[in-house]
């Protein structure tokens, strides 16, 4: 479980918020303002789902990772990580650097081990992840899916209709999934 922003929780910021919701009313058509905050609402709805999907965060971002202290290396489930800033007690107290070990490896899995922690039983690993840093630099196919999700909501979201399956055709090559559980290298 991630507590702040992870995959599937997405507010976007002012620029990429504006970029999203430009591209979503040009599928629409749509040259009014007057529904821009419902676009983009939509828009952060179908980047949520497109992160769960895709098993990864698109855009970059915080995020506070809980985690049992077991002794063992363990992957934090959020992809691709790019930095682990520190891990700290679930009442904030951060942990002195000779009490954990962490390592990002070539796929961008962040890794945890907690070696000095007496007494805690789970941690909170500050991290940061995601595939780009803001909305123009998330793959163009990733991109289209999720406009073309975010017109679709707009336009049934009164009704019950699939979304058109090429949303996934344009994610799936990017779609992260394990068939095996990992286990860190070191």
């Amino acid at each position: 479980m991630i507590e702040t922003d992870g995959p599937g929780v997405v507010t976007l910021g002012e620029d990429d918020r504006a970029l999203a919701v430009a591209a979503v009313k040009a599928v629409l058509r749509v040259a009014s303002d007057d529904e821009d905050a419902l676009i983009a609402a939509f828009a952060e709805t179908a980047l949520g789902l497109a992160e769960q999907f895709l098993g990864m965060v698109l855009i970059a971002r915080a995020l506070r990772v809980p985690v049992a202290v077991l002794g063992a290396w363990q992957a934090l489930g959020v992809a691709p990580v790019s930095a682990i800033t520190g891990v700290e007690t679930a009442a904030g107290v951060a942990l002195p650097s000779d009490g954990f070990a962490i390592d990002i490896d070539a796929t961008g899995e962040g890794w945890v081990r907690i070696v000095g922690a007496p007494g805690v039983i789970s941690v909170v690993v500050l991290a940061r992840a995601g595939l780009a840093e803001g909305w123009a630099g998330v793959p163009a196919p990733i991109r289209q899916g999720v406009v073309l999700l975010a017109a679709h909501l707009f336009e049934q979201r009164e009704a019950s209709v699939a979304p058109p399956s090429a949303i996934t055709a344009l994610w799936r090559p990017f779609r992260r999934i394990a068939l095996r559980p990992t286990a860190h290298a070191c």
